[in-house]
């Protein structure tokens, strides 16, 4: 605070400095024994800021009294030629041309208000000439200040306001005149540049009033004005010396102004313009009076006087500016002495409008440094306002519902991951999962365990760790993901790699490798794991994860405060994230791909070496199709830290449930329903043989052939049964007929030997009988007598082959 004070002090002072030391040389005039030195000045009269109506006056004062001194320039005279600037930058130009090129030439030139000082200052050093000026920009740069934004205008400011808000500057340094200041406030109040958000700070030297004054040039009341500029700041340098001193001049400052009213013929000091920095211009005369007077001596050492300054003598100007930097006496409007740029050094005034009065608020001593403030300031809001609108800095952080309902999910899929694991090594004598390659499975099982370990990671932000421990948080994600993939997946990917390669080749090479060696399994998973291990140590070397933060559009609370809210958002990159990833999702990609292409190609095979390939397969579409959707929306979504986390955890549990339970709950389901729950040593003991899988199988499928041989023995028993009853019925029908036809052939005496029974031929029966039952020709014997015991011994062999 004492800092910008003390910036804006300085400004104000130089500025209300109005009349900067110009000085270059002229023909002295001899008159009445003393030679003449001329000074010219530009004062304004009329215009923006008429200061010259009561400066003139003052400036005319000093002048009479340094000539009536005897110590003071005793062999020269000051005179003063002055004409009215209207505080007009093209009409000073014409009067310094007037003033510089034509006679008598002026030792001293004095402009007034500020444009046209400004115009002085720059032509003066093509005449090697002294300045003595303040340039703003450079005083607030060394303060540390920054000026955001700069506005002029000509007439109507209508625009240069509009800008200020658009570009939301707050402390705003207005620097102009008492009548375009009521038009800016005209349009500050249009534009609502004003009240708890904005201060203004203005030259301290307007008319109490000033914005109350009636002004046909703006079209706001009173009521509007008073608004508008309520709680500004002004600053001025203090004009009028509070102590009685008598200075230099031998004039205290109420002795000063009794004289100025008397020359002003009672002219109402509030309706004359400058009338407060009268005592600025009076003390500027005796400033350069005793100057020049002080240079007389040094002059004569070196065997010039004032009278040989000429413009191209840099060695006189630079003893006049020498004897100005030092200068250092009493004067009306206080202790005058200047810096080693030429600037006033004097109290500065500060001063706020409170209630539509000015109140003292503060004073600034800038030849000590030291601000007093009264501490009675007053703002329409808590406190001063803010340079800028306040930004507050807010991370992004992941909502803690969603990061516990997911952990609690990952979590139970670890102790399922645990759980199959356990079952797979304790029952991995089975037979049965001995023949779904129980080591591959156990892979499997850690690496889903792994993945889900990475949920953790993946949920914890800038809320749970420090920045610095941030990258560790990183590296267990990409590391934890990794590997757990590489094991899930890449065992699976194993399994069904080896199934196609087998049963997709010709007879004879298919014949060849039926022989399965694990070890190859092991391998292939082994080099899987190995490329990925390798990569993330290349990634991690050359190009290692830190923690970079992503910034949001800022956003506007719903309370009226003057703050904006930064949103952030911490991710885990590298220098070249999206490279790595390319390669990355590249090589997954193609063996979520290839695992694809092989479960499809595999779905109809049958196999007794992984009797699983086909939930392997299951488990592999539902992995690759939840990887390719969720790599790129993760990416998409990487901005919405909830969808973002919801979207790849979820992925991540949902893959591994799906996998776990494909693999391992049929497994358990088999093995509680069977009661295949005992060791190879146990069925050993059981069954009283010592069998390979291989056997075991046979002996199963030979079981239920012999159920289905049995059924159809017993359909045939059946059968014959039925047969034979028909075949006795038939014989006896055949007796009685046989015994008839002897009858009637002993009736009629015919021989015995002449008498031929009906012929039965065994051949000829057959075709009465059923095909089943004439197909067994060791069922007749003789002529055609049936031997009961030969069909049956005939029948066993036959059916129990």
């Amino acid at each position: 605070m004492a800092s910008k004070e003390r910036i804006l002090g300085r400004v104000w002072r130089s500025l209300a400095l109005l009349y900067a030391l110009l000085i270059f040389l002229s023909w002295p005039c001899a008159v009445a024994g003393k030679k003449k030195l001329y000074i010219g000045a530009l004062f304004p009269m009329s215009g923006g800021w008429p200061g010259g109506q009561a400066c003139l006056p003052a400036a005319q004062m000093a002048l009479d009294l340094v000539n009536n001194r005897s110590d003071i320039l005793p062999d020269y005279e000051l005179e003063l030629i002055h004409y009215d600037s209207m505080c007009d930058p093209g009409e000073a130009t014409k009067l310094l041309y007037d003033l510089l090129y034509t006679e008598p030439i002026k030792i001293v030139l004095m402009p007034g208000c500020s444009s046209v000082s400004t115009l002085v200052a720059e032509a003066a050093r093509m005449w090697n000439l002294i300045v003595t000026l303040d340039d703003l920009e450079e005083r607030v740069k060394e303060a540390g200040i920054e000026i955001s934004v700069r506005q002029s205008f000509l007439t109507d400011p209508a625009v240069a306001v509009k800008n200020l808000k658009r570009q939301d500057a707050r402390i705003i340094v207005g620097l102009f005149y008492e009548t375009e200041a009521r038009k800016v406030f005209c349009e500050v109040f249009k534009e609502k540049l004003f009240g708890k958000k904005y201060v203004w700070f203005l030259i301290g030297w307007y008319a109490d009033n000033w914005f109350k004054i009636k002004d046909p040039a703006i079209n706001c009341t009173v009521e509007n004005m008073t608004e508008a500029v309520e709680g500004h700041v002004t600053t001025e340098i203090v004009m009028l010396n509070p102590e009685t001193v008598r200075g230099a001049s031998n004039l205290t400052s109420q002795e000063f102004l009794v004289q100025l009213m008397s020359r002003l013929g009672g002219k109402n000091p509030e309706e004359t313009g400058g009338f407060q920095e009268a005592p600025l211009a009076y003390d500027a005369m005796w400033a350069l009076a005793l100057a020049l007077n002080k240079t007389v001596a040094p002059l004569r050492a070196k065997g010039w006087a004032l009278e040989d300054f000429n413009y191209n003598n840099k060695e006189i100007t630079a003893e006049i500016y020498r004897a100005l930097n030092t200068s250092s006496f009493e004067g009306v409007s206080g202790h005058v002495v200047f810096d080693a740029q030429g600037s006033r050094m004097a109290w500065t005034l500060i001063e706020q409008l409170q209630g539509g009065s000015y109140k003292k608020i503060g004073y600034y001593d800038s030849t000590k440094g030291n601000l007093s403030w009264y501490g009675n300031d007053k703002w329409i809001g808590l406190g001063p306002p803010a340079d800028q609108t306040k930004v507050i800095k807010e991370f992004r952080y992941l909502s803690q519902k969603l990061f516990v309902s997911v952990s609690v999910f990952a979590g139970l899929g670890i102790l399922l991951g645990i759980v199959c694991l356990s079952f797979n090594i304790y029952n991995s004598s089975v037979r049965y999962i001995q023949n779904s390659q129980p080591y591959l499975n156990n892979m499997t099982a850690v690496g889903c365990v792994l993945a889900l370990a990475a949920v953790f990671p993946l949920g914890i932000d800038g809320l749970h760790v420090h920045r610095s421990q941030f990258p560790v948080v990183c590296q267990f994600r990409l590391w934890l993901l990794g590997l757990g993939f590489s094991l899930a997946y890449g065992s699976m990917f194993t399994k069904i790699w080896w199934v196609h390669t087998v049963f997709t080749k010709k007879d004879e090479k298919k014949e060849k490798r039926k022989h399965l060696e694990p070890w190859k399994l092991y391998a292939t998973v082994a080099v899987l794991l190995a490329i990925d291990v390798l990569s993330l140590l290349i990634w991690q070397i050359m190009d290692p994860l830190h923690i970079t933060v992503e910034k949001f559009t800022k956003e506007a609370p719903k309370e009226d405060l003057d703050v904006l809210i930064q949103p952030l958002l911490e991710h885990c990159s590298s220098e070249k994230m999206n490279t790595w990833l390319g390669v990355v999702y590249g090589y997954k990609g193609l063996l979520l791909l290839l695992g694809i292409f092989l479960a499809y190609e595999t779905k109809s095979i049958s196999t007794e070496k992984i009797n699983d390939h086909r939930a392997v397969g299951m488990a592999i579409y539902n992995v690759a199709v939840l990887c390719m959707i969720t790599a790129p929306v993760t990416m998409i979504l990487s901005s919405q830290q909830d969808a973002s986390f919801a979207f790849a955890s979820l992925a991540i549990i949902f893959s591994v449930y799906i996998t776990l339970v494909v693999l391992f709950v049929p497994k358990i389901r088999r093995l509680i329903t069977r009661g295949e729950w005992q060791s190879e040593q146990q069925d050993t003991l059981k069954t009283g043989s010592s069998t390979n899988n291989n056997d075991e199988e046979k002996s199963r499928q030979l079981e239920r052939e012999n159920r289905e041989l049995q059924k159809i023995i017993q359909e045939k028993e059946e059968r014959v049964t039925e047969l034979r009853n028909q075949l006795a019925e038939r014989q006896a029908l055949r007796s009685r007929r046989r015994t008839s036809v002897q009858n009637q052939n002993q009736n009629h005496s015919v021989p015995s030997s002449h008498v031929e029974p009906p012929s039965y031929s065994p051949a000829t029966d057959k075709q009465s009988l059923p095909q089943s039952f004439s197909n067994s020709s060791n069922l007749y014997q003789g002529e055609g007598k049936l031997s009961r015991n030969n069909c049956h011994n005939s029948r066993l062999p036959l059916l129990y082959k």
